[in-house]
């Protein structure tokens, strides 16, 4: 088992990585169910995918530890994500008498993990989570570091709050269940840790992120610890983006809600598959700005192309253009004062947080970048 820190002094928290832990979860959460004054009693929310897949397994090492379960099903989706289903759930928790000092666990990928953790975070006032995030997207990225949220119609995202769960606790042998193109999809973010300042961890993606996909079960578990370390590292110097540090974690996301917020935010684009593109489109605007070799973004948009995610506007089934796609960012939660800072890159490894780029100009650069696509 492989346990990584995620520093907060007071609201610190263990990241725990076993294969099989979802079957040993019993032992892992029986303190916390402890916790609770009436006895040992876990409030599980997950969606009907999971649920199928995946709690029956839990729901057994609970009650193998003596523990109860009492499951909150919701639809699975992006469409989850929103005002009503927030309610639905809140109702449901105080339906159970949920106490302050109880906890909730999220089990399922980025949208349970997401609507879980805001609705922890607001009833009354504060109650605890858990995360077990059960897809690699969540896995590496969105079970970690305490940024939860809803979508709202002007973007993703976009309602929300920073609040630490208790623990996480990863079982990549979940991803067995994964359909392979949601596997793709969570192995953007992967990618992501190597190219924002590591790139020794990216030619070691673009070398063994294969065996990773295949559901090679060394290089997940390796992949999935050195990314969960990364993020929390960073979360830890910079919990709420107060300094720029943990801005760099949105690489690719700018240009890949835009893309989301085109498609739908739907089964088009999933999130990670948005991400992916949003970084091959970084790159490639960062060296048309002559900030990196071409090289390097192409070095960027082909392996992203070899492992089959997407890399441009066509492969991402974005129709709108140039001047469609910048409105969609004036939605970003990281506006201030006007500006809309863009993650850029000097190179693989090398990313960096810019303030002053112009938004006629990115506009000019994806319908150039969709033009040069047709006649390649």
């Amino acid at each position: 088992m492989a346990l990584v820190r995620v520093a907060l002094g007071a609201r610190s928290y263990d990241i725990l990585i076993e294969e099989g832990a979802l079957d040993r979860a019993g032992d892992h959460l029986a303190d916390y169910a402890r916790r609770r004054a009436d006895g040992r009693r876990l409030v599980v929310v997950t969606d009907a995918h999971v649920a199928s897949a995946q709690l029956p397994r839990l729901e057994a090492s609970l009650r193998s530890a003596g523990i109860a379960v009492e499951p909150i099903i919701l639809p699975p989706g992006e469409q989850t994500k929103s005002w009503r289903h927030l309610e639905q759930l809140l109702d449901a928790l105080l339906a159970l008498e949920i106490e302050r000092g109880d906890h909730v666990v999220a089990l399922g990928g980025g949208v349970i993990g997401d609507l879980v953790g805001f609705a922890a975070s607001i009833l009354k006032r504060g109650c605890h989570f858990i995360q077990i995030p059960t897809t690699l997207l969540a896995q590496v990225d969105s079970s970690v570091g305490g940024k939860t949220a809803i979508n709202a119609r002007a973007g993703k995202n976009l309602i929300g709050s920073f609040y630490q769960p208790a623990l996480v606790l990863i079982d990549p042998s979940t991803l067995d269940t994964l359909p392979v193109r949601e596997t793709r999809a969570g192995y953007a973010e992967v990618v992501k840790y190597g190219l924002i300042d590591d790139p020794d961890f990216f030619a070691w993606c673009e070398a063994e992120g294969h065996r990773l996909l295949a559901g090679d079960a060394q290089a997940r578990e390796y992949a999935i610890e050195r990314s969960v370390a990364a993020k929390a590292k960073i979360v830890g110097e910079d919990e709420r983006e107060t300094s720029g540090r943990r801005a760099l974690l949105n690489l690719g996301h700018t240009f890949g809600h835009a893309l989301e917020a085109d498609t739908g935010f739907s089964d088009i684009l999933l999130h990670g598959e948005g991400v992916a593109a949003g970084m091959a489109l970084a790159f490639r605007y960062s060296a048309r700005l002559g900030l990196c070799s071409p090289e390097d973004a192409e070095r960027v948009t082909a392996h992203l192309k070899a492992v089959g995610l997407p890399y441009d506007l066509a492969s991402a089934h974005v129709k709108a253009d140039g001047a469609a796609l910048v409105a969609r960012m004036l939605h970003d939660k990281k506006m201030a004062a006007g500006t809309l800072p863009f993650l850029l890159a000097r190179g693989i490894g090398r990313t960096f947080l810019s303030k002053d780029v112009l938004l006629d100009d990115v506009a000019a650069f994806l319908d150039e970048d969709r033009a040069a696509a047709r006649t390649s």
